[in-house]
């Protein structure tokens, strides 16, 4: 049996967290979060690891670049779902990350997921919600 991909999502507005979660367990995968602060997520991170995570940028307490960059150093993947437009002077923890400014659709979000968990830092993604190759 093939194991769910584990999602990790950052987003501090409750119904989109929400609204993210049940979209997301209804394509395939295993929800982590939704951490709605710096503090829960890191705190998380500290004994457990997503596949892949979506962050909000700006937060309730603050930006989410720490979560960032303890994703980075761990070689999990990760994509922006932010409210705020891409920077071309972003900081490191940012750079070669894709990008998705709310509101996006649904296809282009699993697309962006599908395409980091294959992408991962082994190269052996295995998106759920992919069809078996025939």
């Amino acid at each position: 049996m093939m194991t769910q991909t584990r999602c990790m999502i950052v987003e501090d507005q409750a119904l989109l967290g929400m609204s993210l979660e049940a979209f997301l367990e209804d394509a395939g995968f295993a929800v982590a979060g939704v951490f709605m602060s710096n503090d829960q997520a890191l705190q998380w991170l500290e004994s457990d690891a997503p596949d892949v995570a979506i962050l909000d940028i700006m937060i309730k307490d603050g930006t989410s670049l720490e979560i960032a960059r303890a994703l980075k150093n761990r070689g999990i993947p990760f994509t922006v779902y932010s409210g705020l437009p891409q920077k071309d002077d972003c900081p490191p923890e940012l750079r070669g990350v894709p990008w998705l400014e709310k509101p996006v659709s649904r296809e282009t979000l699993l697309s962006v997921l599908d395409e980091l968990t294959e992408t991962g830092q082994d190269g052996q993604g295995t998106h759920p919600a992919s069809p078996p190759h025939e």
